[in-house]
């Protein structure tokens, strides 16, 4: 029996995929993607920046493909990634080709904007070939234009169709291993798609707020529409899709899966918001902490919280926790039980060293 059901989270049967030699759907952990921004040619640049995403926790990495230049340099791209690479795949099917057979290992396409059957035939007999998987990317701003007019304006049942159109053109062809994605900006109509489309099929769905924006709104609307699907049981993999550092993405992908135990990766911090009665600096040392800690890659919990009003509780609960006491003397737990006091200076070297031999400890006992 569980003892926290509260917290169980009733993931949908979605049938498995391969990606590479990453399996996506069942009940196969969620993946965390993002997307280079790199001008695709550039080799060096765009290996480099894929291995620091991969540093940051991602599991696949998709890369756009729109000239042959580009899925030349695919070949070497793919030698030197340690995830699998997606190709970005919008119009040309002989770039879709091209990419599968330089290791892509999956595309990501619309086939109604390939061309005609033999076209798509093409495509997926090259993606069968190379053991290349595909993505079919619905975006609620490149709808195709009878969709459009049927519907007057983006809505969940347009979103929905058109990748039921999509999903009947590779089924046609004998063609299984694909995921979906029915992607909007606006959250409402994004979740409300994703809902009716994990009633109509039972592929893997790729979740993700399409152009979300900036740091700070793009995070939040991702975390709300990602996270509103997850709890639903609704997803198999995800890209939090920012203006920003694609290595920002990961970070944020990967604390949502964490939040809601779904996934968890490396260490998480419970830590107060601050206010008159802390008794030592707790948003510095969370930065710091943070920063020194980011090297652990092993699940476990840490507590940091700057009074007694809810320290107790929260360390707990926690692998490892500190709770401010007065004149500079704080108490620090160790599963859940008080160990001893510490001053303020000690803080920040003794909760790295505990980190380290406890994320030590748990690898050791796998």
């Amino acid at each position: 029996m569980n003892l926290r059901p509260f917290r169980h989270i009733e993931r949908r049967n979605s049938k498995v995929i391969n990606v590479g030699e990453v399996k996506v759907g069942g009940d196969n952990p969620i993946s965390v993607q993002s997307m280079t921004n790199t001008l695709t040619t550039d080799t060096k640049l765009t290996i480099e920046q894929i291995n620091k995403i991969c540093e940051e926790g991602a599991d696949l990495v998709r890369v756009s493909c729109p000239d042959t230049s580009s899925t030349k340099a695919l070949k070497e791209i793919t030698k030197h990634s340690q995830v699998p690479i997606i190709a970005d795949i919008h119009f040309h099917y002989k770039r879709a080709i091209e990419a599968a057979e330089n290791g892509a290992k999956c595309l990501r396409i619309n086939p109604g904007n390939i061309g005609d059957e033999k076209k798509i035939h093409e495509v997926l007999s090259a993606a069968k070939n190379n053991n290349c998987s595909i993505r079919i990317g619905v975006n609620a701003g490149s709808l195709e234009k009878d969709i459009l007019e049927k519907y007057k304006e983006p809505c969940p049942e347009a979103l929905v169709e058109s990748a039921e159109r999509n999903i009947k053109i590779l089924e046609d062809k004998d063609f299984f291993n694909f995921k979906i994605s029915v992607k909007s900006s606006d959250v409402f109509l994004s979740i409300a798609s994703y809902r009716l489309l994990s009633k109509k099929c039972n592929y893997p769905l790729h979740l993700g707020i399409t152009e979300a924006g900036a740091f700070i709104p793009g995070s939040i609307k991702s975390s709300i529409g990602l996270g509103a699907l997850l709890l639903e049981g609704i997803g198999d993999t995800i890209r939090v899709s920012l203006s920003d550092d694609p290595i920002q993405e990961v970070k944020i992908g990967n604390e949502i899966l964490k939040s809601l135990n779904l996934r968890n990766r490396g260490v998480k911090i419970i830590a107060c918001p601050t206010c008159a009665r802390q008794a030592f600096q707790v948003i510095d040392t969370v930065k710091i902490l943070e920063e020194k800690l980011s090297h652990i890659k092993t699940p476990l919990t840490l507590s940091i919280i700057g009074c007694v009003v809810n320290g107790p509780g929260e360390a707990a609960q926690t692998d490892i926790g500190i709770t401010g006491g007065g004149k500079g003397n704080h108490m620090l737990y160790l599963n859940g039980i008080q160990a001893h006091k510490i001053t303020d200076s000690e803080i920040i070297p003794k909760i790295v060293k505990l980190v380290e031999k406890k994320a030590s400890e748990i690898e050791n006992n796998k």
